[in-house]
């Protein structure tokens, strides 16, 4: 198998319709894979709200660095029970999925505009199936969502969005107090915007540094080779500066313990929610 450097490195030099025709048999690979598991996982510990399936366990998904357990970063790292392998969805995408149905009104027959940034596959199956939303998925890769885009250049008017999803994106984007502001901009007075980020519990401020641009690096600082920084308590100083006001829910404030074992939730994993007041101040 190849690294991700190399993945990257190779991807400079396979013409686009090879590097097309990888990406398929990559995700053919992986079903096939998932196939094979939900059949030799059979059981009933785990529960997935997606598929609705039960298994033995799930797979095991990220890596155990040394700097995600330095600063305990909540969200990343290595997970035993993370991968349903009857869908292929994360804890985070489950724990996502939870808040969504306790805390929103998406699932009412009331229409909203959503907008979700670098859809979770499962997640954006179960949006599509609710015709009462003006449901909108965006990518800045091209084909990895519906729309192509930049979240810190959205094409969208103000206040047109009365829900926004973006799951694990922020830590991506160099400039992510624009992407915030951008996003907020494009929020309804009254809406609210999930946030979610990998957390280091055991830093007050946010690590990052532009001049760190090499895959590999940004693996060792980061935690992850396309990541810009890692987040810490004042990540919530950033939302509120670009104008939110912030809630935070972890995974107890929804499920009970005994739940939050079945689905394999991290109990701690912090949802943060960005609100826009009514008078969109």
């Amino acid at each position: 198998m190849f690294s991700r450097r190399q993945k990257e490195w190779l991807k400079k030099l396979i013409p686009p319709t090879a590097l097309t025709l990888y990406h398929h048999l990559q995700r053919l690979f992986y079903k096939v894979k998932l196939a094979y598991y939900r059949i030799t996982l059979r059981g009933n510990t785990y529960y997935c709200p997606f598929c609705k399936n039960t298994f033995s366990r799930f797979l095991p998904d990220g890596k155990n660095l040394p700097v995600l357990n330095q600063y305990r970063v909540i969200g990343g790292g290595y997970r035993t029970n993370c991968i349903c392998p009857g869908c292929g969805s994360k804890d985070r995408e489950r724990l996502l999925y939870c808040y969504l149905k306790q805390k929103t009104g998406i699932f009412s027959e009331k229409p909203l505009h959503v907008l979700h940034i670098a859809p979770e596959a499962n997640l954006k199956k179960v949006l599509k199936q609710h015709p009462q939303l003006n449901y909108i998925n965006a990518d800045l890769n091209p084909g990895a969502a519906d729309v192509q885009m930049d979240i810190t250049d959205i094409p969208y008017s103000d206040a047109f969005f009365d829900i926004i999803l973006c799951n694990h994106v922020l830590e991506h984007i160099p400039n992510d107090g624009l992407a915030m502001r951008q996003l907020y901009r494009v929020l309804k007075p009254g809406g609210q915007a999930i946030l979610q980020v990998p957390f280091a519990e055991a830093l007050e401020h946010t690590i990052e540094n532009p001049a760190i641009t090499h895959p590999a690096d940004r693996e060792t600082q980061f935690g992850q080779f396309d990541h810009v920084r890692i987040y810490g308590h004042d990540y919530l100083n950033r939302l509120q500066n670009a104008g939110f006001t912030i809630a935070v829910f972890t995974a107890a404030n929804l499920q009970n313990e005994i739940d939050i074992k079945k689905m394999s939730l991290i109990e701690n994993e912090k949802i943060f929610v960005g609100y826009k007041n009514s008078s969109g101040g």
